[in-house]
């Protein structure tokens, strides 16, 4: 479950636009919009670092602080990053209830790779699916959820219906058997490719000789013409 909620300390944003978005980020700062219900919006800016340091934790829910007002339980509603760089260039938040249950993405980590008996035998394991959604209370939106695969062999798949949670969460899906959590193939056979390549150097040698001799006559023709 989540743990004590971590305080992310922001202050007010009063000045809009590219331009003035640009200088932030320029200053290590990340503009921000917290959304609560029935309210209107707040912009916010905060800097990336402690923003990371709370984000970094895992938990999904964790404490907004404007410049000392009273701090609101929020979760990350978007943030968007620099398409090369990774850096965070904004970031919005939503204001939730605790007594009202909320969706939220949670990270999805695999244990037991190295023990598991198929990547013992050369298997090659493919971690597919990183993020679920999962329905709970806010309080109790775990940091993270594991998926056990110790015991997969080769040509194993490993679906979101076998992924357990804890009690008061619900796994959000269509239909958990169809999301593949983590699948693991036979190991890859690399093509040989030596007799193609020993038939095209026969090939290069024997065109090779025929340039030559064609060559050949030319010569005795001129020679002779001389």
């Amino acid at each position: 479950m989540a743990r004590g909620r971590e305080t992310l300390k922001a202050a007010p944003r009063s000045e809009f636009g590219s331009r003035t978005s640009r200088r932030l980020r320029r200053e290590g700062l990340v503009p921000g919009v917290v959304y609560s219900g029935g309210s209107e919006a707040s912009a916010f800016q905060v800097a990336e670092r402690d923003v990371r340091n709370v984000l970094g934790e895992g938990a999904a829910l964790f404490d907004l602080e404007i410049d000392g007002s009273k701090t609101v339980p929020v979760v990350v509603k978007e943030q968007q990053l620099h398409p090369v760089r990774g850096s965070l260039q904004h970031i919005d938040l939503q204001e939730v209830r605790l007594d009202e249950a909320i969706q939220a993405e949670v990270a999805v980590e695999l244990e037991g790779i190295e023990v598991a008996p198929g990547v013992k035998g050369g298997g090659v394991l493919e971690h597919v699916t990183r993020e679920v959604t999962v329905e709970a209370l806010p309080t109790e939106i775990p940091d993270r959820l594991i998926a056990d695969v110790s015991a997969m062999e080769i040509n194993d798949t490993l679906q979101l219906s076998a992924l357990p949670v804890p009690e008061g969460v619900t796994l959000v899906a269509d239909d958990p058997d169809e999301v593949t959590i983590a699948t693991l193939s036979p190991p890859r056979v690399e093509e040989v490719v030596e007799p193609e390549v020993e038939e095209e150097t026969e090939l290069v040698g024997e065109e090779g000789e025929s340039a030559a001799d064609e060559g050949g006559d030319g010569d005795s023709g001129d020679s002779g013409g001389e």
